[in-house]
């Protein structure tokens, strides 16, 4: 927690008066498609920046990278949420132009009857039966490449985790379809969370029931965070905010709920991730196991430090440590999808500021590209690598304004097949994108859109 003695520059208080400003202008528009993406934007920054000053050693990073490019990283926090604020009504018009006179779906969605429209429960069930069998699909291919480890894939809390996609961190070959089949089983996990909340055909919603059943476990005792959250967290709002029919307080009860029961499990998480398999210690220990070790530890979520790694950025761009890549680190990530096989030199990503800072191992091997691990600059400190403390916050807010604006357009145009599905999971994978703005984060909701994009080009629908 930050001390008491520390206080905050003029530049906090900027940001906060922008974030209120914009949170205001995101409900004013809660109706018309733009308000609910803009919210998970808004929120991200809140958690990421503003969250990590209150619950981290606000303090300890002044001593030690140096209150000067604190301040510098709280300005450029102020000046995204302002061009954020800006640029996203301005390309809503450039871009969706054909749908502004729509009304948001999901808030229809979200008012009482909205889930009992025979049409989109038509689409859901159609939409249901699509990805059940790309699932079923891809399950094949995973219990291949396991020696059909049946216990390991869909109940790892039995006997431990199965790993059907594991590769090194920089690929080879075509492991690019590894990657592929990961995420589009995140995707897919998703989905089924999405369907078992929202379907009212019996059929249709046991069977996102029972697929997620199968499902989530395997990533639940993963070590990965992000990806839990976005296998989870999809159908807990859809349930909360489309089906359950309680008051607005009791539905934020039932989220803060879900949020200690989630930070209670990242705190065993991080606990046990280092020195354990996670399947392993949980079946070892039990959920009472797991309370106790909760309620013994002090662990906080490692990762929600991007207010730190900005001023950092700040630091070693100022020392020349860090040289600005002019774009090259966005272009690393444009360029992801293409496989190394086909591209042997293919840029890596993030590599050069783990180097700056100070994760170059020996030890490690070519896989691993010669580092211990890859830290996340942030959405803000990347678009900083990119081209600059002012540039580079411009660069980073046009890009979460064009996120917002897909968004929207799977919004306003959500009583077509599939797009409420993949307007939750983009909604839901806009927190991930806090750590860093990435294809790797998106993979997801691009597999979908792919995959909605060539049903409806066979079906005659647009």
């Amino acid at each position: 927690m930050i001390e008491e003695t520390i206080g905050f520059p003029a530049g906090f208080y900027v940001g906060v008066m922008l974030l209120a400003l914009a949170s205001a202008y995101a409900w004013k528009m809660r109706e018309f498609g733009l308000g609910i993406p803009m919210a998970a934007v808004l929120g991200t920054v809140g958690v990421w920046y503003f969250g990590d000053a209150l619950y981290n050693d606000y303090g300890a990073y002044g001593r030690e990278i140096g209150f000067e490019y604190l301040e510098a990283a709280w300005w450029q926090v102020s000046l995204f949420i302002g061009a954020f604020l800006v640029l996203v009504p301005t390309l809503h018009r450039l871009i969706n132009r054909r749908l502004l006179g729509q009304k948001s779906e999901f808030w229809a969605l979200m008012q009482r009857g909205g889930i009992d429209n025979p049409e989109f429960q038509r689409r859901l069930d159609i939409a249901t039966g699509l990805i059940l069998g790309v699932w079923c699909f891809l399950m094949f291919i995973a219990l291949v490449r396991t020696n059909f480890d049946v216990l390991g894939l869909f109940a790892p809390y039995v006997q431990g985790k199965a790993n059907p996609w594991g590769r090194g961190r920089v690929g080879s070959g075509f492991d690019a379809l590894i990657s592929f089949a990961n995420y589009l089983q995140i995707m897919l996990a998703a989905s089924f969370g999405i369907v078992a909340a929202v379907a009212k055909n019996p059929r249709t919603r046991w069977i996102g029931i029972t697929v997620a059943a199968l499902s989530l476990p395997w990533f639940l005792l993963d070590r990965t965070r992000n990806t839990m959250l976005a296998v989870a967290l999809p159908g807990l709002i859809a349930w909360v905010f489309v089906r359950f029919r309680g008051g607005m307080f009791m539905k934020i009860g039932v989220l803060a709920g879900a949020f200690l029961v989630t930070e209670g499990w990242m705190k065993f998480v991080i606990d046990t991730r280092s020195g354990a398999n996670i399947a392993m210690a949980f079946q070892q220990i039990g959920i009472g196991g797991v309370v106790n070790r909760v309620e013994q530890t002090t662990t906080k979520h490692q990762g929600l430090n991007m207010l730190e790694e900005l001023a950092w950025v700040n630091s070693f761009i100022d020392k020349g440590t860090y040289i600005v890549n002019n774009g090259g680190r966005y272009f690393a990530e444009l360029v992801n999808p293409i496989p190394r096989a086909l591209w042997p030199g293919k840029p890596m990503i993030g590599i050069d500021y783990a180097i700056a800072r100070g994760q170059l191992y020996g030890d490690a091997g070519d896989l691993q590209a010669g580092v211990g691990a890859t830290i996340s600059t942030g959405m803000i400190g990347q678009g900083v690598v990119n081209f600059g403390g002012f540039f580079g916050t411009l660069a980073a807010a046009l890009l979460m304004a064009y996120w917002v604006v897909i968004l929207a357009r799977q919004d306003l145009m959500g009583e077509k097949m599939g797009r409420m599905l993949l307007f939750f999971i983009g909604c839901v994978l806009t927190f991930n994108l806090g750590r860093d703005i990435t294809l790797i984060t998106l993979y997801p909701f691009l597999f979908g859109y792919i995959m909605l994009s060539i049903w409806s080009k066979t079906h005659g629908e647009r």
